[in-house]
């Protein structure tokens, strides 16, 4: 196989590795998924408020997935805090400019805001931040679109 070859299949290989994490997880990092995983079992079972406390016993507002599952449990809790939610999705991007979930979330958060333009924003930042076609980027452009074909409206809270 010619060198150029191996080489590109070689980055496909990684590009689709990367791909496979979690919408809030950009690199393997054992140590911080352990530290996470409680947050994000009670977070698969909508235990919101749970959840927001858990992420706060962790106490890791460096990480860049720790205030995206913090922005998250915000915009998902039964009273929603949406300004939360943007402080903590903007201080993941700060930390991780490319972090697809905290886009993809953000995006969806805009929407609920009816802040159109910003969610476009977030869309194209997904566009350079995913290597090949990744889920964030198909869920916000599939929100988007249903946004504006129902008058600007959330269809259904992302």
């Amino acid at each position: 196989m010619p060198r150029s070859a191996s080489r590109l299949l070689a980055c496909v290989a990684i590009a689709c590795a990367a791909q496979a994490h979690a919408a809030d997880t950009n690199t393997y990092d054992p140590a911080a998924a352990d530290k996470l995983s409680a947050a994000r079992a009670l977070i698969a079972e909508n235990k919101w408020v749970a959840a927001i406390e858990e992420l706060k016993r962790v106490g890791d507002s460096g990480s860049a997935d720790w205030n995206n599952l913090m922005g998250y449990s915000h915009r998902k809790a039964r009273t929603p805090d949406y300004a939360a939610a943007e402080r903590y999705y903007d201080a993941a991007l700060r930390i991780d400019p490319q972090h697809r979930g905290a886009l993809e979330y953000s995006g969806e958060l805009y929407l609920m805001t009816g802040d159109l333009p910003r969610a476009e924003q977030r869309l194209a930042a997904l566009d350079k931040a995913c290597l090949l076609p990744c889920s964030e980027y198909t869920d916000l452009k599939k929100a988007i679109a249903a946004f504006k074909a129902n008058g600007h409206r959330v269809v259904s809270a992302p």
